[in-house]
């Protein structure tokens, strides 16, 4: 199966070449690792860009692209890695012979997918519109704000949307293996895939990538009334309702305090407040050992049992599991620190 993983100025080499290493090691690695002898590769991957010519990428490593874009006949599938821009950047103009080459290769019935930001590419290729998408968790508001027509599902690790799911996206971060897995599963068999998981210890992102993302709740405005409010939440979200106290600081009723704060941040002021709530429940979660009911009273909740079902809703994961898989990793990560002399 002919995989073409589709590189520009703004990929990083990881992600690019992880790529590349896993296609290759389809139905080749196993058999070295169990018998000492390879088998035989399923896959064919080839690195390809608009000009074909080495380039620098993201993080200052030098790739040697196998061919132009130009120059492949259209391929079984297409990855595209992320692009390591700012969430807000425009990619109108940046990627004209890409956008071309990718509805090309989708109309010709091949399987186009993305990993993380790459999604967005998906997207101003105009390949999304009317159908479900993810991406990384720090660009979803710039794909609902850029693409509308596209359906997002933020907290997704994985989508396949669009005639016969040949609309893959994968989102943020390592969710990359995971989008990598499945392509191999449904090009070349689960087996397959099966066997690099166990190779590369690769752990599905079952809980997707809510528990990841920090809340959209510092969301930048030019109104000055509303950032004023904002501010005095940063610093204020744990006492009793706290939308009150807003719209008195605001000069305006409450019912226009609310309308209002909804149109500049896209948020009413109570799930504003959540959300800064929800992000100091987490670092408190994996920094202390504190019980629920204690963060939750110390957030301004005198219902634990609200707060953990808030916290399930906004996070996928329970208070509890959260602490187990953040709180853990954290305190590994601490052992990593020298000693204070």
């Amino acid at each position: 199966m002919s995989v073409h993983v589709l590189v520009t100025p703004e990929v990083t080499a990881s992600v690019a070449l992880g790529l590349l290493d896993l296609f290759h090691s389809a139905g080749r690695d196993w058999g070295l690792i169990v018998d000492g002898q390879p088998g035989r590769p399923l896959m064919a991957p080839r690195l390809v860009s608009a000009s074909g010519d080495p380039l620098t990428v993201a993080n200052g490593v030098r790739l040697c692209p196998d061919a132009a874009l130009a120059d492949q006949p259209v391929p079984d599938a297409v990855c595209i890695p992320e692009l390591f821009l700012a969430p807000g950047a425009s990619l109108h103009g940046r990627y004209e012979a890409e956008c071309v080459w990718l509805r090309h290769c989708h109309a010709a019935g091949s399987l186009v997918s993305a990993a993380c930001s790459g999604g967005l590419l998906l997207a101003q290729a105009g390949l999304l519109d009317g159908h479900e998408a993810t991406t990384h968790w720090a660009y979803c508001e710039a794909l609902a704000t850029h693409f509308p027509k596209v359906r997002l599902r933020r907290q997704r690790s994985l989508v396949a949307s669009g005639e016969g799911q040949r609309l893959v996206m994968a989102g943020g971060g390592t969710s990359w293996q995971d989008l990598g897995l499945y392509l191999v599963a449904r090009l070349v068999g689960v087996e397959a895939a099966m066997q690099l998981a166990r190779i590369y210890l690769i752990d599905w992102h079952h809980s997707g990538q809510q528990p990841y993302a920090r809340l959209a709740a510092s969301r930048q405005t030019d109104d000055a009334v509303v950032t004023r409010t904002q501010l005095w939440a940063a610093e204020h979200y744990q006492q009793p309702n706290p939308v009150r106290s807003m719209a008195e600081l605001s000069g305006l009723s409450e019912r226009a305090f609310v309308r209002r704060f909804r149109q500049v941040t896209g948020l009413s002021p109570l799930a504003y407040v959540q959300h800064i709530r929800i992000e100091e429940a987490k670092q408190l979660l994996e920094a202390t050992t504190w019980p629920v009911e204690d963060i939750a009273e110390s957030l301004g909740y005198e219902d634990a049992s609200f707060f953990s079902r808030l916290f399930k809703r906004e996070v996928q994961l329970t208070p509890a599991t959260y602490r187990r898989k953040f709180g853990r990793l954290r305190e590994v990560l601490q052992q990593a620190r020298p000693p204070v002399a």
